[in-house]
């Protein structure tokens, strides 16, 4: 029987991972550029000595050249942000989606050996079934998961209950917000920017979540569309009607209500133009106020509120270390990468572990 053939969908996961060129590949490991490309195209089968430079050079074991594995591109949603920054390279999407695509790797390998019941619905609701009202759908969700009125306390917690996965990933630019990507065998997993302040990862959050809920397929609306969601579904109509009503919106105003709604002030102007508390006017004005005091891009640090942490992925990693009995070596040879990377990618804590494995 032949050993396990080298793929170059691996090796080329491997060097975007690594935000190598192809030509950087080639002069670090005294290979032809011509057959560096014919490796990762699949159409040349390394030595066992040029696979071993390959290795050394990405700093990962040879066995993750020789994974079998199913990699996943851009996905029907792209944050808008992603297309309208011009600093944002082709490169700085393929290292992204290269660290998407490892993660994902990994829970698949990891969900295998875990029994995980999601204990809330992610039902499908059709934007045109709903006439385009968007903001029913969101409160729809909200009554089928049973939330509670007024502010949305922990975000990640609902979304991770309902069996998705949130990662928060640094990804190389800031202007990358959140992307999701889907695999016929793992649950949804939406991937944060963790540069992001709290309010905007949340927005980001929602946003994605109204796309898995409303969207199957691209549509021209679409990310409008997923916005307005995410709008309504954090600061819903009737319950900021109070907050609102018969009060002169004003800086001030907004700046009260960020930390109680756990959103940013523009996101909550945002609104209070949609529900009509403000008109055209007032909105340019408040928008002038925001760009006079340098608000646009960073609100006031004193209004920050803490990130939202996911547990449900790195819980996976370590119920495999505390319960079933792994060790990070152990975890070194399924996901072939070594230990030490391993430690940081998912902040491993390394305990003793006892035999018990569930998730609810």
């Amino acid at each position: 029987m032949g050993s396990t053939p080298y793929n170059g969908e691996m090796f080329r996961l491997g060097r975007q991972y690594r935000d190598y060129t192809q030509q950087q590949v080639a002069l670090a490991t005294g290979v032809q550029p011509s057959t560096i490309s014919r490796i990762e195209n699949g159409v040349l089968q390394p030595s066992e000595e040029v696979t071993q430079r390959i290795a050394n050079h990405f700093r990962l074991p040879v066995s993750f050249f020789k994974q079998p594995e199913q990699l996943y591109g851009l996905p029907l949603s792209v944050h808008p942000m992603w297309r309208k920054k011009a600093a944002v390279s082709q490169g700085d999407i393929d290292r992204a989606l290269a660290g998407m695509n490892i993660h994902l790797l990994h829970l698949r390998k990891l969900r295998s050996s875990i029994n995980f019941r999601p204990v809330l619905p992610l039902p499908e609701m059709d934007v045109e079934s709903y006439q385009g009202d968007v903001a029913q759908i969101a409160q729809l969700l909200r009554r089928t998961w049973q939330m509670p009125s007024g502010p949305v306390r922990d975000l990640t917690a609902w979304v991770e209950r309902a069996g998705c996965f949130v990662v928060h990933l640094e990804l190389p630019d800031e202007s990358m917000d959140g992307v999701t990507l889907r695999s016929p065998d793992l649950a949804p997993c939406i991937f944060l920017n963790k540069q992001l302040p709290a309010d905007r990862m949340r927005f980001t959050l929602a946003h994605e979540l109204g796309h898995l809920i409303m969207h199957r397929y691209p549509t021209p609306d679409m990310e409008s569309e997923a916005n307005r969601f995410a709008g309504a579904f954090l600061v819903p109509a009737a319950d900021i009607q109070p907050y609102f009503s018969g009060r002169r919106i004003t800086l001030q105003l907004l700046a009260s209500l960020k930390p109680e709604w756990r959103v940013a002030m523009q996101s909550l102007l945002y609104r209070a133009r949609d529900l009509g508390y403000v008109d055209a006017n007032q909105s340019r004005y408040l928008w002038m106020q925001f760009n006079k005091n340098r608000m646009r891009m960073r609100e006031p640090p004193e209004l920050d509120f803490p990130v939202e942490q996911p547990t449900l992925a790195p819980r996976i990693v370590q119920l495999h270390l505390e319960e079933l009995g792994y060790s990070t070596a152990d975890l070194q040879a399924v996901l072939n990468m070594y230990e030490e990377e391993l430690i940081q990618l998912h902040s491993i804590r390394v305990q003793p572990g006892k035999p018990q494995l569930r998730i609810v």
